[in-house]
């Protein structure tokens, strides 16, 4: 899945046209890609697995299973980033269409020559600046004024004492009479009775040291100063677990991509319905009632005109497991669930596909925003359950993974350094079944 760009042509014959979005197909055979995975067991870049709690089921706890396994190399979007997706799902039936049960994880590494190419160059001062002597300052009253003597600076350390000779105490606001610190008339007294005096009358603090403690929470409600929260510290690095800690593995396919073909379709077969994303620069063709994927469909499922475009979309590659388009947009499931808040269709009226305008929460690492990057299509249920008994599976029918912009990451229990993986927890937009026609 390396690939990632493309631009829309048609092909010579003129029966279909290739669009930008990147799909992707399980193969029980090898492909050209020997990372990327549906299913299966998770492997680490240089064996050095995250965090075991990204892995972890935020209802119940538990460790979850692999749903898929992605190279996200962008060799031309960000250079020398090596980038690495997993998505998990928790199994466990009381944890269905709850939240935190569908986790996605990024790897990062940035090479360190591209950290040290994107450093500024360091300022050197010249030799001329160096060398050059220092001048007086310039006195602004004799500037002004054409003063014809320089005024020498005062030796007296007081600047409010009217004597010119310098002062011997160092104290500004006494006079030359407080210099004895014995009063005037108790000189001979003795120092035994001084002491004693001293402590039958001991000095009192300035009432400016003790101020109301109500009037300074006013004053601090009113002005909102407020110290700052101590940054929390990061969670432990939890070791990832044995194998045989982990639950069952969906079966493991290899996954082969190629871009998305859609058929021709002819002005008078055009749905005249907007289309749902930006990468559709061709309308779909309209179907009848043999060959409409959701002719089964009935009730508000069946008005759902979103829906009933994703079901066409991908009617025409039905055995896609993965859609991708780093800073596209999704192929939408529902307009009333969370992708479709996300992705409202005011964003989605540009044609080229990329650098679209979304409502996906901010990177809670850095802060920058996230952008739509994949998908995981229905087909993906059938593959990884196709083995399995009962219909009690997972009742999802997109999911969809958008990514921090920056690309940026954590290391340990610190930022990532230079030339190491850095792990984050990534949004997942879940369209569960239920939300169809919503």
């Amino acid at each position: 899945m390396a690939a990632h760009e493309g631009d829309s042509s048609d092909d010579d014959d003129g029966d279909y046209t290739t669009t930008n979005v990147m799909l992707g197909y399980a193969s029980k055979e090898p492909t050209d890609d020997p990372f990327s995975q549906l299913g299966g067991t998770p492997t680490w870049p240089n064996d050095e697995p995250p965090s075991s709690s990204l892995a972890k089921c935020k209802t119940c706890n538990s460790y979850m299973t692999l749903l898929l396994q992605l190279n996200g190399d962008l060799p031309e979007v960000l250079p020398d980033h090596e980038r690495r997706h997993y998505v998990f799902a928790c199994r466990n039936k009381p944890c269905r269409r709850k939240p935190g049960t569908i986790r996605a994880v990024r790897g990062i590494k940035i090479s360190p020559s591209a950290t040290k190419q994107r450093a500024p160059p360091k300022q050197v001062p010249s030799q001329s600046d160096t060398q050059k002597p220092s001048q007086p300052a310039m006195n602004l009253g004799d500037t002004i004024f054409k003063s014809k003597s320089p005024i020498q600076p005062s030796s007296n350390p007081n600047p409010f004492s009217t004597s010119s000779q310098p002062s011997p105490n160092p104290n500004p606001f006494s006079s030359t009479e407080a210099a004895n610190p014995i009063p005037y008339g108790h000189q001979k007294r003795d120092l035994h009775s001084l002491a004693a005096a001293i402590q039958s009358n001991p000095p009192r603090p300035p009432e400016s040291a003790n101020p109301d403690p109500a009037l300074a929470q006013t004053f601090a409600h009113k002005a909102q100063i407020s110290s700052p929260s101590p940054t929390p510290d990061p969670p432990p690095h939890e070791p990832w677990p044995s194998p045989s800690s982990l639950p069952n593995p969906y079966p493991s396919y290899h996954l082969d991509a190629d871009y998305e073909t859609l058929d021709t379709p002819t002005p008078s077969s055009s749905l005249t319905q907007p289309s749902t994303s930006a990468n559709d620069k061709d309308p779909l063709p309209a179907s009848n009632e043999d060959d409409d994927p959701a002719s089964w469909l009935t009730g508000p499922a069946k008005a759902d005109t979103i829906f009933l475009r994703f079901a066409s979309r991908l009617a025409q590659n039905p055995e896609q497991v993965l859609r991708y388009k780093f800073n596209g947009h999704p192929l939408l499931y529902s307009k009333g669930d969370e992708v479709g808040r996300a992705f409202p269709a005011s964003s989605q009226s540009s044609s080229s596909g990329s650098g679209s305008v979304n409502r996906i929460p901010a990177c809670k690492n850095c802060g920058g925003k996230r952008v739509f990057e994949y998908q995981l299509t229905p087909h993906a249920i059938s593959v990884l359950e196709e083995e399995e008994e009962g219909m009690e599976g997972m009742e999802w029918g997109s999911l969809v993974v958008g990514v921090c912009e920056r690309d940026c990451g954590v290391v340990g229990g610190g930022k990532k350094g230079e030339g190491e993986w850095g792990w984050v927890e990534e949004w997942v937009g879940v369209c569960w079944e239920e939300s169809v026609g919503r």
